[in-house]
């Protein structure tokens, strides 16, 4: 007789560090797993988070609990920081001294004995402070019990996992009696419950300690919650039958505070000159997308600081408070656009464009960046919007401009090395309030370009050429209107100031000489034309390089690289710089992290700030 095909059942259940503020999502996942003679031995002294059951689980969904926890002592030597604050600046790694790992003392003859510390530090100064005492189980009785902080092992975790038919040392089926969606306990109706004394545990009529606080999925804490653990449940149900299938509960770090408001930037200003039109002020920002924030990356920053929610918090108050008229973005998620920046850049006054690059999202929709540029309503109107896509350009060059195949070798070969999926955006602002005193030849249209080039630094070349075709893009576009319009080209350039790039952007051409235009046979096909041709007819210039005297030592600060890769360049005929924000000193840019992103800074490179003005034609 074939013996019967058993599963193991299975709940994942994580949240993320709460933050005031910051929406926080479980992560919950329920799967099975087909047992074979010898798993199905171990099993039932297995995870305790799991069950055997007859068939795999079902289709299910999830339905959610939030409760706020009671007030702990975050830490017990008392000249600890982190007992009054709960900034993130000082529950970051780099606070507590590369570990966010509480302890707690287990000697029994202490008199720290059970008392838990936020870090290693603090319990070292403590134990400076501590006396030995001898009747042990005396203060056993007479001391708090302190439990790790930021600790999902502990005891609401193992004893809420699985429902009423769940078994740990035995076998179930998943349809087998259970408690029913609809149950009333503690006269709340209509709520999941797995019995009586879970949701007595954790807000119920016999507890006072944990409040329930709500029964949406996703949960914003606020100011009640700073310095409080939450408590979430996750409770599958099966979509036929309507019944509990499992549940487990997990409990948060403590929540942190919003971070505190950073330094304002000064801004530096330039000389004096006369006369001049219209005022703007325009900044240039890489907020770091998403899906390249990674721990593996930047690995000197807590995992809950890289989260796009608390990024995002800080992103928008850090663009917002600088008063800008002019927000060229780079690294922009494409589906963050949608369900953040949009939404958060419109309510502050402000309306925009995106153009995502060219290849596909990375696993899910929405998972690819781009670039976004934002004016403010009240200061300009849109006039014109376009995009440019790179491949594109590639493309026509091959076909067009050298006559090739794009499916010969060689044709191939040229669009393989070109087609980087990098893009840009063009727009045309109009002044939204026109001066009665302004004749009608003062211009009151600027162009605004904004990019983010190819990042490889082993292909500087590949970077040239797109540099080269969006100047080239950008005359053709000029040109045609036949107008002085003046123009600014901003972002993420991915080139230092020894790059031709660099050159090819302020000098309008590339020396011979140049290392990038002569990268060798090793670094596949020529994609350059004749260094004669590498040039363009704008006259261009960096605003911090005016301003300043010299760029700035770095707008992108990591651990393995710093330096200068972001540029606002403007035309010298009819644009001029009035101010600039100087890069904040490396000793600012240290202060909460050795390197960016921090919980100051949320992304990996500086924001870059100017005042602008047209200038009146003779």
């Amino acid at each position: 007789m074939a013996k019967e095909t058993m599963y193991s059942w299975h709940l994942s259940l994580r949240v993320d560090r709460p933050v005031e503020g910051c929406s926080i999502r479980p992560h919950a996942y329920m799967y099975g797993k087909k047992l074979d003679e010898k798993e199905l031995e171990k099993a039932p002294n297995s995870h305790t988070h799991s069950k055997i059951c007859r068939q795999p689980p079902p289709n299910h969904e999830f339905s959610y609990r939030w409760f706020r926890g009671p007030t702990v002592e975050s830490c017990a030597y008392e000249g600890c920081p982190r007992r009054t604050s709960f900034s993130p600046h000082d529950w970051s790694k780099h606070a507590l001294g590369g570990s966010a790992c509480s302890l707690q003392c287990v000697s029994t003859q202490s008199s720290l004995y059970k008392a838990t510390f936020c870090n290693a530090s603090c319990f070292v100064k403590a134990w400076k402070t501590q006396y030995t005492v001898s009747d042990a189980p005396q203060l056993r009785n007479s001391t708090p019990i302190r439990r790790r902080l930021g600790s999902y092992a502990d005891d609401d975790d193992t004893r809420s996992v699985g429902s009423a038919n769940s078994v740990r040392s035995g076998m179930s089926n998943y349809n087998a009696p259970s408690t029913p969606r609809e149950i009333t306990v503690g006269g709340l109706n209509n709520t999941p419950r797995a019995n009586t004394a879970l949701y007595n545990e954790y807000g119920g009529a016999d507890s006072e300690e944990w409040v329930e606080i709500s029964r949406d999925q996703i949960y914003i804490p606020n100011e009640n919650d700073v310095g409080r653990k939450l408590k979430v449940e996750a409770a599958a149900y099966s979509l036929d039958s309507g019944e509990l299938l499992m549940h487990r509960v997990v409990k948060t770090d403590l929540v942190l505070s919003r971070t505190p408001v950073p330094e304002k930037r000064n801004l530096v200003t330039a000389k004096p000159a006369g006369g001049g039109g219209a005022r703007f002020r325009i900044v240039t920002y890489n907020i770091l997308a998403e899906i390249y924030a990674t721990q593996q990356q930047y690995p000197h920053a807590d995992l809950w600081s890289l989260s796009w929610d608390f990024r995002f918090q800080n992103i928008i108050r850090e663009i917002v408070d600088v008063g800008p008229d002019v927000v060229c973005l780079q690294e922009v998620q494409a589906d963050h656009y949608e369900s953040h920046l949009y939404n958060a850049m419109h309510e502050a006054g402000f309306e925009g464009v995106f153009k995502q690059k060219t290849r596909q999202s990375m696993g899910m929709t929405g998972k690819v960046d781009g670039c976004a540029l934002f004016w403010r309503r009240t200061k300009f109107h849109l006039i014109e919007s376009y995009s440019i896509e790179f491949n594109e350009l590639a493309q026509r060059q091959v076909t067009q401009v050298m006559g090739l195949n794009p499916r010969s070798e060689e044709g191939s070969s040229i669009l393989n090395k070109l087609s980087k999926d990098n893009v840009a955006q063009l727009v045309v602002l109009e002044l939204a309030q026109q001066s009665m005193s302004r004749s009608s030849r003062e211009p009151n249209q600027v162009c605004i370009a904004n990019t983010h080039l190819y990042s490889n630094k082993d292909y500087p070349d590949v970077k040239l050429w797109q540099t080269l075709h969006l100047l080239q893009e950008l005359e053709t576009f000029i040109m045609s209107r036949g107008t002085n319009l003046p123009l600014m080209i901003c972002g993420d350039f991915n080139s230092t100031p020894d790059t031709a790039v660099y050159d090819l952007l302020s000098r309008q051409a590339v020396h011979p000489g140049h290392p990038d235009v002569n990268t060798g046979d090793d670094n596949g096909p020529n994609i350059l034309p004749d260094i004669m041709n590498i040039t363009h007819s704008h006259m261009l210039r960096s605003v911090y390089n005016t301003v300043l005297g010299e760029e700035p030592k770095f707008t992108n600060y990591t651990l393995q690289f710093k330096g200068v890769l972001d540029y606002m360049w403007y035309s010298t005929q009819n644009l001029r710089p009035l101010s600039a924000a100087p890069i904040p000193d490396e000793i600012v840019l240290t202060r909460y992290g050795e390197a960016l992103p921090s919980t100051q800074y949320s992304s990996d490179h500086i924001m870059q700030i100017s005042d602008m003005q047209i200038i009146r034609p003779p």
